[in-house]
């Protein structure tokens, strides 16, 4: 059979674990696409990517031995080029024919095999022949270098071949299997002839493997060579066995750190082991991190989510005897646990507070001064904040005093991560208040999206006050965001502060809020005031988060368009701009407001109270009564919060608002009926846009 399973695997050295997946979903893509583009795959081929710590390797069903032949259309030359005034062929015309005879392999091409057709303006010549299909030894080379010179390898090694060459690549590479069914097919790459052949395990394998065909490479690999050479299997696998071995225990297992794991083994296996329970007076979160970080461990905790003093290993060794493998990684975890109880004990010898002077000796950013002085802008900011929700000031100012003290202790220095997570721990060690503990690192939230937010006031008003800070701080001195560059992570402080508001239902002024930062940088010569630009970077950030909560543009442009100050009612704004939009008046009533928008846009002339008695058209007179009407109805609804009874009042105005415009020449020769007119107009649209600016539902 023609088409069959194709098998191209390179046998490697330990490649790097955390680039593992991306090289082996490089390495499968690349000479899929290779072979795609030159026509070795029926439509119905499926892919597999096979990557181990050893091996990079990609199974294609369904690939031609030979490229269809295909019919080549190419143009030859334009007519009036191509032929002498005589009509007679010229020469450009017979370089070219001889040119084109040569590379497809044809003898002399007549100027009668040519077609003439129009080409744009102009006519050209054509000539259609048959190109001959290739074998698929020719094309999967080209793919198979194609493919190595792409892939993300994130150093390159240079190596020797047994007989002095030099070449590059992540790691040396001890051979190459290409296999079109039962048949090598013969390749060369990095020095190496293509086989049959390759590598188990490293220690429970025989040795070298012979694959027959190609369908049973993951079969003979994982039942001989002790191989499981799926990423996903093996990832899934490790999975299973570490939920079996926890039993009525919680397994911590992150994703990273089950991707990195998986990439360590290519026959996994998991093991229980044990560390002392004196280790359990340390902070979890130092020994789980610890244990991750260092050891790729798995921790374990009850279903109360507290540490056990027993962890999970995932080995590449199966052994009937593991006292070995266990007794090792027991010995290896200990001194790590030790240091992590020496660094939590000798912090606690000194207060958060008396490290307060020690935040002068670190730097912040060169033109914002030390974090000595940041902490004074945050604490007067907190301060501000806690006044403005009706929150305890001086724990509002204490916490932020106290925020970034953490990161003088030893603990932190070693393990970055746990900011905030120790500060908590060793001001409840000072006895601090609780609501001050829990800001040192409540104020790190929203961390990221979906991050919980801040549970205390305290919590929630130095979280805004710290990212306030910084948004205003570094656009001040001229470090906003540019395109995808964003360093200081500005974007996620702009979301952090906006989910606050909105989520916790703040009353807080957005600008107020921006301006009190503002002022914490008096006096900076390297400081601009960014507040307007600022203001409007939160808003397209706020355009974005409402987009994730399932709102249409429309409706959120009608609702952000007019910049709301406060975010508190934002949500139920929105909800009455939704329901309103179902209403069938909606649309009318949208293209009116619009119209009158563009209308007041156009004029310069003053507008004030309307005046009845220059009402002189009955449809002007009925508008007029009909607003009245409605007016009491429209104040009512939105003094009680009722923004959706608000807007359902204002429907109401539908039909008298249609008959004005069809009835009314708004911009009359009379200069007191105009102007009468456009404050009827001025007053409609007040009240139309008082929840939201609903010419924005208007197509």
């Amino acid at each position: 059979m023609s088409n069959q399973t194709l098998l191209v695997e390179l046998f490697t050295e330990e490649l790097p674990p955390k680039a593992l997946a991306k090289l082996g979903e490089a390495f499968a893509a690349g000479i899929v696409n290779g072979l795609k583009t030159r026509d070795f795959l029926d439509a119905d081929a499926v892919a597999t990517a096979y990557a181990s710590p050893r091996r990079l390797a990609v199974s294609i069903s369904h690939v031609r031995a030979m490229s269809p032949d295909k019919s080549i259309r190419e143009k030859v030359l334009p007519v009036s080029v191509a032929l002498n005034a005589e009509g007679q062929p010229a020469a450009p015309l017979l370089k070219k024919l001889a040119a084109l005879a040569t590379s497809i392999g044809c003898g002399e091409i007549a100027l009668s095999a040519l077609e003439r057709a129009v080409d744009g303006k102009a006519e050209s010549f054509f000539y259609t022949y048959t190109a001959n299909g290739s074998a698929l030894q020719h094309g999967l080379q080209a793919a198979l270098e194609e493919s190595v010179a792409k892939l993300p390898i994130p150093k390159l090694m240079s190596y020797q071949r047994p007989d002095g060459t030099t070449v590059q690549f992540v790691r040396p590479v001890h051979s190459v299997l290409a296999l079109h069914g039962a048949d090598v097919i013969d390749l060369t790459l990095l020095g190496l002839n293509a086989g049959r052949s390759t590598g188990g395990h490293r220690f429970l394998s025989a040795g070298s493997l012979s694959i027959a065909h190609a369908d049973d490479y993951s079969r003979v690999l994982e039942s001989e060579g002790k191989v499981i050479a799926s990423v996903t299997a093996r990832k899934e696998k490790i999975r299973s066995a570490l939920l079996e071995a926890a039993g009525s225990d919680l397994v911590l297992m992150p994703e990273s750190l089950l991707d990195e794991v998986t990439a360590l083994v290519e026959w996994p296996v998991v093991y229980t082991c044990n560390f002392e329970a004196e280790f359990l007076a340390v902070p979890q979160e130092c020994l789980i991190l610890t244990m991750q970080t260092n050891q790729k461990y798995f921790a374990l905790t009850d279903a109360n989510g507290k540490l056990r003093s027993r962890f999970l290993i995932v080995s590449n060794i199966a052994t009937d005897d593991a006292q070995h493998i266990i007794g090792g990684n027991e010995r290896v975890v200990r001194p790590r646990l030790s240091d992590a109880k020496f660094f939590f004990e000798q912090d606690k010898k000194k207060k958060l507070e008396e490290r307060l002077p020690g935040l002068a000796n670190v730097v912040y950013h060169n033109k914002l001064g030390t974090q000595a002085q940041r902490t004074e802008r945050v604490t007067a900011l907190a301060g501000k904040i806690a006044l403005a929700l009706g929150a305890d000031v001086a724990l509002a100012q204490r916490g932020a005093l106290l925020a970034k003290t953490d990161l003088l202790t030893d603990m932190v220095g070693e393990f970055p991560e746990l900011q905030g997570i120790m500060g908590t721990y060793y001001a409840r060690h000072d006895g601090e208040h609780d609501e001050v503990a829990l800001a040192a690192s409540e104020h790190y939230q929203p961390r990221f999206a979906g991050d919980a937010l801040p549970s205390t006031q305290t919590g929630t008003a130095v979280a805004l006050a710290d990212k306030l800070e910084t948004l205003v701080g570094i656009w001040g001195i001229g470090l906003q965001p540019t395109g995808d560059k964003d360093p200081f992570a500005l974007r996620r402080h702009a979301l952090g502060i906006l989910r606050m508001l909105v989520e916790k239902r703040l009353p807080l002024s957005l600008t107020g809020l921006l301006a009190d930062a503002a002022q914490c940088f008096a006096g900076n010569a390297n400081f601009k005031d960014p507040c307007s630009d600022a203001a409007s970077f939160m808003y397209d950030r706020l355009r974005g988060l409402l987009r994730e909560r399932g709102f249409a543009p429309n409706e959120i442009e009608a609702v952000v368009a007019q910049q709301p100050d406060t975010l508190d009612n934002i949500v139920e704004r929105l909800n009455a701009v939704k329901a309103f939009a179902a209403l069938p008046e909606a649309e009318s009533l949208a293209a009116a407001n619009k119209r009158i928008t563009n209308i007041l846009k156009k004029t310069a002339a003053t507008t004030g109270a309307v005046q009845p008695a220059l009402l002189v058209e009955a449809a002007e007179q009925s508008l007029f009564r009909d607003m009245q009407a409605a007016q009491p109805q429209v104040d009512a609804a939105f003094a009680q919060g009722d923004f959706a009874g608000t807007l359902k009042a204002l429907a109401h105005l539908r039909d008298s608002v249609d008959g004005f415009f069809n009835d009314v020449m708004v911009m009359a020769e009379d200069e007191a009926l105009r102007n009468n007119r456009l404050a009827l107009l001025s007053t409609l649209h007040g009240m139309l846009n008082r929840v939201a600016d609903i010419s924005k539902l208007a197509a």
